[in-house]
């Protein structure tokens, strides 16, 4: 009984650490890049918001065996990309572009190929500025290029990794 009743609660914490992490973080334009047959990686991007200062700090999903928070900025005359293993600082209130070419979430070992037209789950993990974290599932739309009005034009292979 008391095993149940540590179950229930933690349930009950898990849902309202969701609840209020879906009223204070805004996900919005989501979308990640559709793959070809034996692609094993690829990127999902999306605009969000958070009404107080926060970290994005963890993704995951069933579909990907890695996923990493990434940069990609110019070194020299090269653009590099790299892993963010503190996580990405969301200021209060400013909306954080992940996109093509910038912060984005890395999608790795895939172990299906992403078509288009289909959804993918995406948890991502937030962590406030007093060290709580709570988690927010999106469902992914999957493209070929961004959702339209984004404005977002950017080839992949333009750049060295």
């Amino acid at each position: 009984m008391k095993n149940l009743l540590r179950l229930i609660a933690l349930t009950t914490h898990l849902f309202i650490a969701s609840h209020v992490a879906a009223q204070t973080i805004t996900i919005s334009n989501a979308w990640a890049r559709a793959t070809v047959q034996g692609q094993k990686a690829t990127g999902a991007f999306m605009t969000v918001t958070s009404k107080e200062n926060s970290k994005l700090v963890a993704a995951s999903t069933p579909v990907a065996g890695i996923v990493e928070i990434h940069e990609m900025k110019m070194d020299k005359d090269v653009m590099k990309m790299s892993a963010l293993p503190n996580g990405l600082d969301l200021p209060a209130g400013k909306a954080v572009d992940l996109k093509p070419g910038g912060f984005h979430i890395m999608l790795m070992d895939l172990k299906m190929p992403l078509n288009k037209d289909v959804a993918v789950p995406l948890t991502l993990t937030f962590q406030d500025s007093s060290g709580k974290k709570s988690q927010q599932v999106v469902q992914v739309p999957v493209s070929v290029q961004p959702p339209s009005g984004q404005g977002m034009n950017h080839q992949h292979g333009d750049h060295k990794h």
